[in-house]
């Protein structure tokens, strides 16, 4: 029976199991049970067993040492589940002690699976939304990486830090103007787009947009912020008639 089809007191009873099999685990130098949540068909199995391991970093310091080695051995599984609840439990960590898990997200970067990529691009997000100076001076490492996938992962990574502080990520963004491979281009204005409707955000968006030198890409962005105003009524500060008459004003073209 998947998580959610459970009563709401059964799952919480699992949700103790887990975290105290995990606990045990790590308190021996196992990963027996570890690799068993971490390999659970069911999304929200493997997200409690990782969320476990972030919990039980911060509460239990004793056992840091133990959840690296655990870490560092699954992360050699042949199975993508493991290797991907690896990438989620070192993102939970990350989120204060990037440093201690940049190693994880080097390797999961360029894992042959998309599911541990992915991975990486969510932990990037959440890290880079509580953590974000050494993140981000990570992830600006890659976004001259001559694999393409990489420097559009980066580039959709860092995407949520710059919902809130569009400031931080432009300049990295900005990195990227002349990239000439069209899903990384395409991912480029997806992101400017997503990071310009929220409170003071379409500001700064098109104030830094200003100092940008590929026109034809920056009139792609400025369309889709456009179209995004439409599409996200419901969350932007400006109706989508204001977003216009504020780039056609601020737009320097």
């Amino acid at each position: 029976m998947a998580f959610y089809d459970l009563p709401k007191p059964e799952r919480d009873q699992l949700v103790e199991k887990i975290n105290r099999e995990i606990a045990t685990d790590l308190s021996k130098g196992s990963s027996e049970k570890i690799a068993i949540y971490f390999s659970d068909d069911d999304t929200y199995i493997r997200k409690t067993g990782y969320l476990a391991i972030g919990k039980i970093f911060y509460s239990q310091t004793q056992l840091q040492t133990s959840i690296f080695s655990v870490l560092k051995t699954l992360m050699q599984s042949d199975d993508e589940l493991i290797r991907q609840s690896v990438i989620n439990a070192s993102g939970e960590i990350g989120k204060f002690h990037f440093d201690k898990i940049e190693d994880f997200m080097n390797s999961g970067l360029f894992d042959d699976h998309h599911r541990v990529r992915n991975a990486v691009i969510g932990s990037i997000k959440k890290m880079g939304e509580k953590n974000p100076n050494p993140v981000l001076e990570w992830a600006k490492a890659y976004l001259k990486h001559p694999d393409k996938e990489i420097r559009r992962e980066i580039c959709h990574g860092i995407e949520l830090r710059g919902r809130t502080h569009p400031q931080d990520i432009l300049p990295l963004l900005k990195e990227l103007e002349f990239d000439d491979t069209k899903r990384v281009s395409d991912t480029l204005v997806h992101v400017l787009g997503q990071i310009a409707y929220k409170n003071g955000c379409l500001k700064t968006v098109v104030a830094h947009l200003n100092t940008w030198k590929n026109k034809p890409l920056v009139e792609k962005a400025l369309d889709e912020i456009v179209d995004v105003h439409n599409r996200y009524k419901k969350f932007a500060i400006l109706s989508q008639d204001e977003a216009i008459v504020y780039i056609d004003t601020h737009y320097k073209n």
